[in-house]
């Protein structure tokens, strides 16, 4: 049996596109895996804190000086990382605002990306401790940026995943998806189609 982690970050709850694509996989998955594991951290709808000195220092510091506030950012932090590493599957749905990711997804990404817990330092470089798993980002994106310059959205998140040891990536993209309704039904039948090919 295996475990899929599911982060939503889109302010929109019934209206939004990717959260369609997320249904969409979940019921794909269900079908292929009906003994797995899903878990949904709507990231959103009930926002993280973001980084602040009581996280920083609820990880820097021995357990006998952490304050009250650092302890209960250390907690969240370890409950949010080991969602992820006891995950086999991680699925990130996120909309693009202002060419990026969501600010409660960055959020959440703060949380996680942990020296020690999701990478280590070696005498070389930074590697990665997340090996074996499997990613796939699904996207919602007003107009065309696949392939272009004002995408740092993509690029940010292939980085990120690289760096924790997530090498298997799948980003599916439902684009012009605020263009009207003809583009709209297309870009999300391009994605669609797409995702029934990697369940």
């Amino acid at each position: 049996m295996s475990s899929v982690l599911i982060i939503e970050s889109s302010a929109l709850q019934q209206e939004s596109v990717y959260r369609q694509l997320t249904q969409q996989f979940i019921n794909q998955w269900r079908t292929a895996n009906p003994t797995d594991q899903i878990i949904i951290r709507d990231v959103a709808l009930n926002p993280i804190p973001h980084m602040d000195a009581n996280l920083i220092g609820g990880w820097m510091k021995p357990a006998g000086q952490r304050s009250e506030n650092e302890q209960v950012c250390l907690e969240r932090s370890n409950e949010l990382t080991s969602e992820l590493l006891t995950a086999d599957v991680l699925v990130i749905a996120l909309p693009m605002y202002n060419f990026t990711i969501s600010s409660t997804l960055k959020a959440w990404l703060d949380h996680v990306i942990r020296a020690g817990v999701t990478f280590k330092y070696t005498h070389a470089r930074p590697q990665g401790v997340l090996t074996g798993k499997r990613a796939v980002v699904l996207t919602a994106r007003g107009g065309i940026h696949t392939d272009d310059t004002s995408d740092h959205q993509e690029p940010y998140l292939r980085q990120l995943l690289l760096f924790i040891g997530i090498h298997d990536i799948t980003f599916i993209h439902a684009e012009v998806v605020d263009l009207g309704s003809i583009f709209r039904e297309k870009g999300i039948r391009h994605a669609t189609t797409l995702l029934t090919q990697i369940v």
